[in-house]
């Protein structure tokens, strides 16, 4: 099958190669944000459906009128100055009435001001990077990702638009303990969680094929980052068939997250619950630094970017052949100007030398993107060979956090998905599927897949 891919590659023009991996099965996605893997018209779309939104209405700020005056905190939870920060009725009807006027109903939006609400969570400029990333997306999207009817429905719109470029298995990062009803009540964790495990029972979940699990999200430069740990700890523990790990998150130059802070949480822990799976944020940084190494330390089983991994040799070394995978983002890398250059990006380094390594998606509703784009990303800019693409899917689904049996079943079936698709391929009566509708990373970058006809 190498033989094949060389030849066609050589061939193939780039709308042909993406439609070949576009059909291609695909193992599982490991590195999954579920509050950043909405598209934007996807977001409002159901926020503004209140058969799917639970029964919320919200509203979106459209003006400043600078209510508050001079002096304010625009770096607080509530900033004065950010256009799109969205809300729910009951949050607005305790504005005051100046305040009330800065916003607007999400549905009754002018065209304009849908268009610009739907560009402010996605990184859609040259001038935007990682700051607008981290310092306005979740601000914007705000009291929407506290909605489990929300949250649900957008975690189903991913695995049927998954399931349509072949994964099967999606780990995605679900949090439930700050979610409220539409008056603002608080929902207890166990409340939000059944609205989610009622939408993966339902029948259009069932119909995708996806099998998927949650990782539980600790923002690890908060202040209170090692008493929520530990409430994670106690939380997984007692739902262990839907919660198969926990994952450390947030940008990692805010210093007060280094992962050693958390070494004494984690070993008292350990003294008190059974093994937990942990996939750990390291190594996203543009600096060389050892947090690769001291996460691995943690009891780390996966690292999510390793981008600074190749400045650290003895950690380098480590990983080779070794029990951890690396999540490689590299559409994520690129957007957040980590590596400006994709050539330059170590991916191909990591599995040249045997460093496990899986593509994985990121934050994709942000960056506009799909796991495909990021199939393409690397094979037009390392020249995969077939057995590589077949590794990168049966990695995904070996260092995944399944249980063994259900893992064994998930790399039994890739296989056998892979063996078919390569039968069919090879055909000499073979056609490539469509050409699926293209988003705005791969128009932006790769024009030519945009172009019609």
């Amino acid at each position: 099958m190498d033989k094949w891919f060389r030849s066609f590659k050589q061939q193939a023009t780039d709308k042909q190669l993406y439609q070949l991996l576009w059909a291609l099965p695909k193992g599982g996605d490991l590195h999954h944000h579920l509050s950043g893997a909405g598209f934007s018209e996807w977001w409002f779309d159901i926020a503004t459906s209140p058969d799917r939104n639970g029964g919320y209405r919200y509203y979106t700020k459209t003006r400043i009128l600078q209510c508050r005056g001079y002096g304010t905190n625009e770096y607080g939870a509530d900033p004065q100055f950010l256009l799109f920060r969205t809300i729910q009725s009951s949050t607005w009807q305790a504005l005051s009435d100046c305040e009330q006027q800065e916003y607007q109903r999400l549905e009754a939006l002018t065209d304009e001001q849908k268009q610009a609400f739907l560009n402010s969570i996605r990184l859609d400029k040259a001038h935007e990077g990682r700051n607008e990333f981290f310092e306005t997306h979740w601000q914007r999207l705000n009291e929407l990702v506290v909605n489990p009817y929300i949250g649900a429905h957008i975690l189903l719109k991913n695995m049927q638009a998954f399931a349509a470029e072949g994964l099967q298995y999606l780990e995605t990062q679900v949090n439930v303990d700050r979610a409220q009803d539409n008056t603002g009540n608080p929902l207890t964790p166990e409340q939000t969680l059944s609205v989610y495990l009622d939408m993966l029972a339902s029948p259009e979940a069932r119909a995708t094929g996806v099998t998927v699990r949650f990782q539980y999200a600790l923002l690890r430069f908060l202040p209170n980052a090692e008493q929520h740990l530990a409430w994670m700890y106690d939380f997984v523990d007692q739902h262990r068939d839907i919660y198969v790990g926990i994952n450390m998150v947030g940008r990692e130059d805010n210093d007060k997250g280094y992962p050693l802070r958390f070494l004494s949480a984690l070993r008292s822990l350990r003294q008190r619950y059974p093994a937990i799976n942990l996939a750990i944020h390291a190594g996203e940084v543009d600096e060389p630094n050892q947090h690769v190494r001291d996460t691995l330390l943690l009891g780390a089983q996966r690292i999510g970017h390793g981008l600074n991994t190749i400045t650290d040799p003895d950690t380098l070394l480590l990983m080779r052949h070794g029990p951890y995978l690396i999540e490689i983002n590299l559409i994520s890398n690129k957007l957040l100007e980590y590596t400006p250059d994709l050539s330059t990006h170590p991916f191909p380094e990591y599995l040249r030398t045997d460093i496990p390594v899986a593509l994985t998606t990121d934050d994709r509703g942000m960056w506009d993107s799909t796991l495909t784009d990021e199939y393409f990303v690397a094979v037009h800019h390392f020249n995969l060979s077939w057995t590589e693409l077949v590794t990168l899917g049966e990695n995904s689904l070996k260092h995944s956090f399944l249980a063994p049996d259900d893992k064994a079943i998930a790399l039994k079936r890739y296989r056998l998905s892979v063996a078919e698709f390569e039968q069919a391929v090879r055909s000499t009566s073979a056609t490539l599927p469509a050409l699926p509708s293209m988003r705005g990373f791969m128009c932006e970058y790769y024009p030519t897949l945009c172009e019609k006809g």
